[in-house]
C-alpha cells in the first residue's frame, strides 16, 4: 500500500489512506458496538495484551458506555454518515498500531513516499474505534456508497506494548472522554510520569486489590467491581495520597525504602485502626458519612500530619500494627454523631466540597491534639 513515511525526533509512523471494506477486515474491536438489532463481536484478547485490555476496559467501564448509551452514540455517528454530502465524513485520522515491523520501500527520489507492507495480524485501535464501528453498520448498509470511502490512518508498527499504552494515554489524557480516575492505572506504563505518581499509583492499587485492606473494592477504578458499593473515585484517593508521597518522600525514602507496600502497610494500618475506632459508622453509608468521599479525603489528610509524629511512627514500625493508630484517634469516638447522613451538611457547611474537606479534616485534627 502506499504511505508517507513521517519522522518527528526519534520517531517515525506513516499516513496512510484504506477504502473502507479493507480496513475493516484488517482491524479488531475491543470492545461490542450495538445497532438497531446488529452488533459487533468484541474480538478474543490475549490475557499478554496489555494494550488491548487497557482499551476495552476503559471502553468497557461502568458508566462509559453502557449498551443503551454505545447503540446511541453509533446512530449518530451513522446517521452522520448518511447525511453528510460535501463534507468529509471522516475528517481526522484513525489511530493504527501493530507490534509488526512493517517494510518500508521508498518511490523514486523521495525519502518520504514509498510502498508499506501491511501487517499478517489486525490493527488495534488507539484512537477512533467508534467511528470505525460506525463505519461497519454505514457499510452493512450502504455498500455502494462505502465503496467511495476512504479513512484516513496514521500507523505506529515495530514498538512495544508500553509505547502503544503511552500514545493512549497522551491521546485520552488531553480530551474529556475517559474519567481521570481511570488514567490513574496507566500511570506505571508511561515514561514521561513522576517517580511520586507512580509510587502513588501502585500503592492505591494496593489499597483497592488486597485482601486485607480496609478500601478492598470500595475505590471506583477502571475494571472494577461494578455490583460492590463504592465510595470514593480512585483519581480522589490518588491526589490526596500523592499530595503526601510528595510531601514526606525523603522521609519515605529513608524509612519506607520508598516501597509501594510498605507505604500501603502504613496506609492499610491506619485505616484499620480508624475502622477500629468508628466501627459503629464505618461502612454505613446510608445513615453517616464516614466513608463517604468528604471524609475519607479528610483522613487521608490526617495521616499526612500524623506522619510527623515520630513517636507514634516509631511505635508502628515496632509493632507493625493499627494499635499505635487506633489509640491515637481513639477521641474520635464521640464523634459519631457529628457525621449522621441527616444534617451532615449543616453541621459541615460549605461553599463547596473542597472547603467541606477542610473542615472535617480540622474537625478530626482538632479532636487529636485537643
Amino acid at each position: 500500500m502506499l504511505a508517507t513515511r513521517i519522522t518527528q525526533k526519534e520517531g517515525t509512523f506513516y499516513f496512510i489512506a484504506y477504502k473502507t471494506s479493507e480496513l475493516l477486515k484488517k482491524v479488531r474491536f475491543t470492545s461490542r458496538y450495538y445497532f438497531e438489532g446488529e452488533e459487533i463481536a468484541q474480538a478474543k484478547i490475549s490475557e499478554h495484551d496489555e494494550v488491548a485490555q487497557f482499551i476495552a476496559g476503559i471502553e468497557r467501564s461502568e458508566k462509559g458506555f453502557q449498551r443503551v448509551l454505545n447503540r446511541q452514540k453509533i446512530k449518530q455517528i451513522v446517521n452522520f454518515y448518511e447525511t453528510v454530502v460535501a463534507q468529509p465524513m471522516i475528517p481526522g485520522t484513525v489511530l493504527l498500531f501493530t507490534d509488526e515491523t512493517l517494510r518500508f520501500q521508498k518511490t523514486g527520489d523521495s525519502d518520504s513516499i514509498g510502498h508499506l507492507s501491511e501487517p499478517k495480524g489486525k490493527y488495534l485501535v488507539i484512537d477512533g474505534q467508534h467511528r470505525l464501528a460506525g463505519l461497519h453498520f454505514f457499510h452493512e448498509k450502504h455498500p455502494d456508497q462505502s465503496a467511495q470511502v476512504e479513512v484516513p490512518c496514521l500507523l505506529f508498527d515495530g514498538r512495544s506494548a508500553d509505547f502503544a499504552t503511552e500514545m493512549f494515554v497522551i491521546i485520552n489524557s488531553t480530551h474529556t472522554r475517559i474519567n481521570r480516575s481511570h488514567l490513574v492505572d496507566l500511570y506505571e506504563k508511561v515514561s514521561w510520569e513522576s517517580p511520586e505518581k507512580k509510587f502513588a499509583a501502585k500503592v492505591v492499587n494496593l489499597l483497592y486489590g488486597e485482601p486485607d485492606s480496609p478500601l478492598q473494592y470500595k475505590i471506583n477504578r477502571l475494571g472494577g467491581r461494578s455490583k460492590q458499593e463504592k465510595w470514593i473515585l480512585q483519581s480522589e484517593v490518588f491526589n490526596e495520597l500523592l499530595k503526601v508521597v510528595t510531601v514526606h518522600k525523603r522521609w519515605m525514602e529513608s524509612h519506607l525504602g520508598m516501597k509501594p507496600d510498605r507505604c500501603y502497610a502504613l496506609v492499610r494500618d491506619y485505616l484499620k485502626g480508624v475502622k477500629e475506632v468508628m466501627g459503629e459508622v464505618w461502612g454505613q453509608n446510608e445513615r453517616y458519612m464516614f466513608t463517604r468521599d468528604v471524609t475519607l479525603k479528610a483522613l487521608i489528610r490526617v495521616l499526612d500530619d500524623l506522619v510527623v509524629d515520630r513517636k507514634l511512627i516509631n511505635d508502628w514500625e515496632e509493632q507493625r500494627s493499627h494499635k499505635p493508630f487506633a489509640e491515637i484517634v481513639k477521641p474520635w469516638a464521640p464523634l459519631t454523631k457529628e457525621f449522621r447522613a441527616e444534617g451532615f451538611y449543616e453541621r459541615f457547611p460549605a461553599k463547596g466540597q473542597l472547603e467541606r474537606v477542610r473542615k472535617i479534616h480540622q474537625r478530626l485534627l482538632d479532636a487529636i491534639v485537643g
